[in-house]
């Protein structure tokens, strides 16, 4: 996932900024707010943004996200405690506020909840820098163009979209695809070639031995 932060506490910066990395997440940190309006986009999965932060602060931030129509799941990491203060966070559309001091394992706990409800929600999947796939039409788009494939090719992708980050085996593949019909490994393996073949970057994964995956592709 990557995670854009802003917290203008040097020491706390760094600390969040390695623990986000060691437990597998692409951090880009700030420590000012005009800095995260002018990098922000919607390449970002997450902010993590305190509030009291110099030059433009975390509420004003979100408030200008929102009339920009980016929508971004936001943590507000704030010293705020005041009710006001919580409410006016969760009005502008954040998803969880945590309470200053907080253990960084707490921030790790949020974020796992939240991507966990994205990823049971989104309806649209990025696999590469061109290439996305839509669940709710059966779509595969490069750079919003919907792509021909064939209905098995299409269904191939769709299982690999549903369980995206893990590994399909070939009896998955067997079962869903193939209505569990006596088709042998290398049957689907060149099934899977010729799809490949087809595309302009390559996104799926072929896992040697158990079967094949797709990586959910986050912008650096």
């Amino acid at each position: 996932m990557k995670i854009l932060l802003l917290e203008d506490e040097l020491m706390l910066n760094n600390a969040i900024t390695e623990y986000l990395g060691s437990i597998g997440h692409i951090v880009e940190s700030f420590s000012d707010g005009q800095e995260v309006i002018d990098n922000v986009d919607e390449s970002f999965d997450m902010l993590v943004m305190d509030i009291n932060v110099p030059t433009k602060d975390g509420f004003e931030i979100l408030d200008e996200l929102n009339a920009k129509n980016v929508f971004i799941p936001t943590i507000y990491i704030s010293a705020l405690v005041d009710i006001e203060d919580i409410t006016k966070a969760y009005d502008l559309g954040c998803r969880e506020y945590l309470k200053k001091p907080f253990h960084l394992e707490e921030l790790g706990i949020k974020i796992n909840q939240i991507l966990k409800k994205e990823q049971q929600s989104t309806s649209h999947i990025k696999f590469s820098k061109n290439y996305s796939y839509s669940k709710t039409d059966n779509s595969l788009y490069f750079n919003n163009e919907p792509q021909p494939l064939t209905k098995k090719q299409l269904d191939i992708i769709h299982i690999l979209a549903l369980n995206i980050n893990m590994i399909v085996d070939f009896e998955r593949f067997r079962v869903d695809i193939w209505d569990g019909e006596n088709i042998d490994n290398p049957t689907i393996r060149a099934e899977i070639s010729r799809l490949k073949k087809s595309l302009k970057e390559d996104f799926i994964k072929n896992i040697r031995g158990l079967g094949y995956k797709i990586d959910r592709y986050y912008s650096v």
